[in-house]
């Protein structure tokens, strides 16, 4: 087991604060010296500052005021906070959008932006890489030794891509690297079809609304080329303050499951990961099924620097001002759901933001401090009981978490499925269809990493692969290998289909997972959404399922060639034919699911699959629904985080062992209560 050091030496807590932007209260005189007490009182100890200000820091070119940072920071070393720095790269001030256009992004339309909103700036430009060194170098050479700062926060929710000259010009580069001729671009991308054949590389451009859409090798590849531009500039960006200073940690913050980037490309870039989450709570009486897709995102970005602690860089203390509803958080929830990230391995519980703006499109967006300006609200309290409890669970800060199992949600394959004009262009539901088979283990309490299929599987006894179309160079070879020393694969319908470039694999369905899963897909049949097929197991199989499951939407025709059936479809033209198989391969197992089944058939089949392998559960005991339960540990004491996210009160049944709950210091009974929107952190001596 492994201890992870605290992201900062200087803070060997868990670090609690928010997004603090002092520069839009410079003309408030006493706001400063309110949030400096609030901050103690809320028990916050970091802020991420200067997101956003590049104006306040640079109001004309080559013109620098730091005087009020000096003087935020200067303050923060006083009272005993601290600060990640952030470069202001996320929105480029008016002067230099009028004075350099070129920095404005242009959209696939080919038509360049007016200035304003964020993340309106092309990552290509030279000017504005010139100019985002310039500052950066400024702020490394004024603050990288400062007392109050312990890190870097570069930009904000980098995103989006440009099409302007610049980036064209760019692909055709990255392009040239990568295929080396035309010849070979061409044969990736099949471009034979359509007669759409390029005959010079200046005649390549980014894909169009007006342009060039149905080439699959061409949407994919620049899907990949805005990821690397977008990395090269986040290394651009690091490079001045590392410069300056090397052991200060830099980290940008991500999105949830946002698809534009493939966020493993930063991994070995930044020294941690932090992302911000905005679940949208109660639209159900029940928040289970949300509380599993934030936990699924948790264990993602845990599994981005191979289970290091990661931050929780942005969450709302109450209620967003962007989702559709902006409800607010029930009693309870912002204690439950900012503890649900550090379950999942957090060692921060940050928020956006501190102070509401006065005014522009967030001033209604959730705070720490209300327009009212004081500590007298429910939302403040509900802070500062975060804050009371981080500081009890000072000793899980640095402690991992070590699943056995792992899920491939891969971001280069969820480009190309959804892209593939395939049997289901209504609704492929890749997302859906991964969050169904994560769900299983969420309500069994069994931790569980988020890879791709590039990551290890050894460590692993399962690895769950759903809807894997695209498997690249190596990766059937590698699953191949996991199965045969001994590990469980699980592959689904519409697997192995392409390659790295979006070429089907010719010879026959699931191409280099043919092997290790003993099958042949045939055809795979379309449903509509008025039909269904039943999956019906075979009596006595090698997993006790139940005696029947309906099947909808996609259903795999399979021959055997060496798996074993363990269920079969039960209507339509391919009645008999297998709906599910497992192949003995090697010292392993490899099992297939043909069809999309529903949730029930998932619950028995991973639940029977846990139970047969023995993988570890975080308690030994079945969990009420909607209760889920999470561990870290660092080899000697296990911290066991029992959370109730059904919206009623359960009692959850302990498994025998000694339990003390870490937050009151008391032993705890057999059987632990929880309230709605409850939450118990209990610790128990590792095994």
């Amino acid at each position: 087991m492994k201890r992870y050091p605290p992201i900062s030496s200087k803070v060997p807590a868990f670090l609690h604060g928010a997004d603090y932007n002092p520069d839009q209260w410079l003309q408030y005189p006493g706001v400063f010296e309110e949030d400096i007490r609030l901050m103690k009182k809320a028990k916050c100890n970091v802020m991420s500052v200067g997101i956003f200000a590049w104006t306040a820091l640079e109001p004309e070119e080559g013109v620098y005021r730091f005087e009020w940072l000096d003087r935020v920071l200067d303050t923060f070393a006083e009272h005993g906070i601290y600060a990640f720095l952030a470069t202001p790269s996320g929105a480029r001030p008016a002067w230099m959008s009028q004075r350099y256009p070129e920095v404005l992004r242009v959209g696939a339309n080919r038509v360049r932006n007016l200035h304003g909103r964020r993340h309106n700036h092309c990552f290509t430009s030279p000017a504005y890489r010139r100019h985002v060194t310039r500052m950066n170098t400024q702020l490394a050479q004024r603050y990288a030794h400062h007392p109050a700062v312990i890190g870097w926060h570069v930009s904000n929710e980098y995103g989006g891509g440009c099409h302007c000259p610049y980036c064209q010009e760019a692909f055709r580069s990255w392009l040239k690297a990568k295929y080396g001729t035309l010849e070979r671009l061409n044969e990736a991308w099949w471009t034979a079809f359509w007669s759409h054949t390029y005959t010079d590389w200046s005649q390549l451009e980014s894909p169009a609304p007006h342009g060039e859409q149905e080439t699959h090798g061409l949407n994919l590849d620049w899907r990949r080329f805005v990821t690397d531009q977008t990395v090269d500039f986040c290394r651009h960006e690091i490079a001045p303050l590392r410069a300056v200073r090397s052991d200060l940690p830099v980290t940008t913050n991500f999105m949830l499951a946002y698809e534009g980037l493939n966020y493993r490309k930063f991994s070995d870039l930044l020294d941690v990961i932090s992302w911000d989450s905005y679940p949208a709570w109660h639209e159900a009486d029940d928040d289970s099924d949300v509380a599993a897709w934030i936990s699924l995102n948790h264990d993602y970005f845990r599994s981005l620097k191979d289970g290091r602690p990661f931050m929780l860089m942005e969450s709302t203390p109450s209620n967003t001002n962007w989702q559709p509803i902006s409800k607010l958080k029930r009693p309870g929830m912002h204690l439950l759901s900012s503890l649900q990230a550090v379950a999942h391995g957090s060692d921060t519980v940050q928020y956006f933001q501190w102070r509401k703006s006065r005014g522009s499109s967030e001033k209604f967006h959730g705070a720490v401090v209300d327009h009212a300006g004081h500590e007298h609200t429910r939302v403040f309290q509900d802070v500062a009981q975060v804050g009371e409890a981080l500081e009890k669970l000072k000793d899980v800060i640095g402690t991992s978490v070590q699943p056995e199992a792992a899920i491939i949600f891969d971001w280069e394959n969820r480009w190309a499925v959804k892209n593939a004009q395939g049997p289901r262009n209504q609704a492929i539901k890749y997302e859906e269809t991964i969050r169904a088979h994560y769900r299983p283990f969420w309500e069994a309490g069994v931790p569980m990493d988020v890879i791709d299929s590039e990551s290890d599987f050894s460590k692993y006894k399962l690895v769950v692969a759903p809807m894997l179309y695209m498997v690249r160079p190596g990766v059937g070879e590698r699953l191949e290998r996991f199965v045969e020393n001994g590990g469980t694969l699980v592959a689904t319908y519409w697997s192995g289909i392409v390659d790295e470039n979006d070429l089907c694999f010719l010879g026959g369905f699931p191409g280099p997972l043919r092997k290790v899963l003993g099958i042949w897909s045939e055809e795979i049949d379309s449903l509509y959404d008025r039909d269904s097929n039943r999956v019906i197991p075979k009596e006595g199989g090698v997993l006790p399922l139940g005696s029947e499951y309906r099947a909808a939407e996609l259903c795999d025709l399979i021959h055997l060639e060496g798996a074993e059936a363990l269920a079969h479809y039960g209507g339509d033209f391919y009645a008999g034919r297998p709906a599910l198989t497992v192949n003995r391969y090697g010292q392993g197992k490899a099992y297939y699911i043909a069809s999309r089944n529903d949730a029930s058939f998932h619950a028995d089949f991973y639940s029977a699959l846990i139970r047969e392998m023995g993988i570890r559960r975080t308690i030994g005991t079945e969990l009420p629904p909607g209760v889920t339960a999470q561990l870290r540990t660092d080899g000697t004491t296990d911290y066991v985080f029992l959370m109730n996210f059904s919206g009623k009160e359960q009692t959850v049944a302990l498994d025998g062992k000694s339990y003390t709950d870490v937050l009151t210091g008391e032993a705890l009974p057999p059987q632990v209560k929880l309230g709605v929107h409850g939450i118990v952190i209990a610790a128990r001596p590792s095994e």
